[in-house]
């Protein structure tokens, strides 16, 4: 539940909580309004070139300076492989196609997270590595030097690729 939203934002008037289709809800008692949250749903990217796999260093918390596959919000209305190649360009300065879908987790880790992770394999184009946006640093890693790790989704996909490796 969002208790971040107060007023109805059909009339105005303030919301109350109340229990609407089975859950506890912000509603209005005035018109009838229901606030439903949309889930935050992130698109993140598995590259691996040169048997190494690409990862990005955290600038923020939480896990900040722990890595993490190039990753971010999807954009409502964006297509989630465009969102993809579009963060793995903003955190890495690489030019990368989305391939297929890899994976999908759910559960939201902390408070500011994706409730959905879509992981998509990926094929580098071209590029210079760069670190960018929110990314303190990015690199390949080979299987022996792997850094600290972020998130579920990050650790499931690389124990995958380090149990099959998936290419």
């Amino acid at each position: 539940m969002n208790t971040q939203v107060k007023y109805c934002l059909s009339c105005g008037s303030s919301l109350i909580i109340k229990n609407v289709f089975g859950a506890e809800r912000p509603a209005c008692p005035v018109c009838g309004w229901i606030y439903f949250a949309d889930p935050k749903v992130a698109a993140a990217i598995f590259l691996i070139h040169d048997e190494k796999i690409l990862l990005t260093q955290r600038s923020y918390d939480p896990f900040k300076n722990y890595w993490a596959l190039p990753a971010g919000f999807i954009d409502a209305g964006e297509d989630p492989r465009l969102a993809a190649e579009r963060e793995c360009l903003e955190e890495t300065g690489l030019v990368i196609k989305s391939l297929d879908l890899l994976d999908m987790f759910s559960g939201r880790e902390h408070p500011h997270g994706a409730d959905i992770v879509l992981v998509f394999r990926a094929h580098l184009l071209e590029g210079q590595l760069c670190a960018g946006d929110d990314a303190s640093a990015a690199a390949f890693f080979s299987a022996a030097e792997l850094p600290p790790l972020a998130f579920k989704a990050t650790q499931q996909i690389v124990q995958r690729w380090l149990g099959m490796q998936l290419k």
